[in-house]
């Protein structure tokens, strides 16, 4: 028998798999698509770090700016890939965001979150959660990024991603209200007492929550990831994996959430449930939920130019515009 594969502990086809000394073999080597200006849609895009300790930096995609005293709907991302691949600096994650913020005409930043099992989770989460802190940070026009104090409107602020990361993405949302907003949007202390992550909050309205084809857990134990957190069970207990047990549930701090499920997900039963069990919950917000017949998980991402990829992008671009 091949040693390769002889002295394997564990096999996470098609991510990775980990040998008996330790070391990850990763099956595909990282793709990288560099920041653009796209000349037939206008958008722009560029890679800011945001916290050079770890490296982590956000990628932005600007539409093109034809009135410059008009701000624009701001959509923080967080890219799928099972917390283990993938990157916003990725072909098809460019591709896709790109093509998102021309249809909705909005800003969007997306998280280069550290990925694991090299960074064990919860390190993406912590990664999401500090690039959420550095966006929010530009909410009363004075941070370090002229994009996002020139153009990004924070009253129409939203939180989103697929697989992964939309359950990345619900995290950040319920932290979000854990931390600073009340459910009517404003936060728990006067001015006079807010700490500055706080005050930037004043000024900040979380409107939605994107989640597309979210990565939620059943009953069953999930392997990998409770190999990628060994902290966690990989089951219904944990709250990353199934957030209608977590006791912050009330605090998600958004208005309306849009679920995007597909027929054919593996996935879209416990991304289903959620929903349901959001809808029943304390939280008191909006839920919608639209569903792609005949399509599997992410089916936007591996095939862009299927038929259906349209009206799911319009219906994207629809909540981030308010209707």
């Amino acid at each position: 028998m091949d040693s390769s594969t002889n002295d394997v502990a564990h096999d996470f086809s098609p991510y990775f798999r980990v040998h008996k000394d330790g070391s990850i073999e990763r099956f595909h080597a990282p793709q990288f698509a560099p920041p653009s200006d796209d000349p037939i849609t206008g958008i722009r895009s560029k890679d800011v770090v945001i916290s050079p300790e770890t490296g982590i930096y956000v990628r932005l995609f600007l539409p093109k700016i034809t009135d410059p005293t008009r701000k624009l709907p701001l959509l923080l991302h967080i890219h799928g890939g099972a917390f283990c691949v993938g990157s916003p600096s990725n072909p098809t994650f460019h591709n896709f965001l790109s093509s998102l913020a021309a249809e909705s005409n909005a800003v969007v930043a997306s998280v280069d979150y550290r990925l694991a099992p090299e960074h064990p989770l919860p390190i993406a989460y912590d990664d999401s959660w500090t690039a959420f802190q550095w966006v929010i940070s530009h909410a009363q026009g004075t941070g370090p990024e002229p994009w996002l104090n020139d153009h990004a409107d924070f009253q129409r602020l939203f939180l989103g991603g697929e697989s992964a990361g939309a359950n990345i993405a619900n995290d950040v949302a319920i932290r979000a209200g854990v931390t600073y907003f009340q459910k009517d949007g404003t936060v728990d202390e006067s001015p006079t007492t807010l700490k500055s992550g706080q005050i930037y909050a004043v000024s900040c309205k979380i409107v939605g929550l994107l989640l597309v084809h979210p990565y939620f857990g059943g009953k069953e134990v999930d392997n990998l990831y409770k190999f990628l957190c060994p902290n966690s069970s990989g089951q219904h207990d944990d709250p990353r994996l199934n957030p209608a047990i977590d006791p912050r549930l009330s605090s998600l701090s958004c208005e309306k959430v849009l679920f995007c499920l597909a027929e054919k997900d593996r996935l879209r039963e416990t991304g289903l449930a959620y929903y349901e069990a959001l809808k029943k919950s304390a939280w008191g917000g909006e839920v919608e939920i639209m569903e792609t017949e005949g399509e599997g998980h992410g089916f936007h991402l591996i095939n862009p130019t299927c038929e259906k990829v349209k009206p799911l992008m319009t219906r994207l671009a629809s909540f981030l515009n308010g209707s």
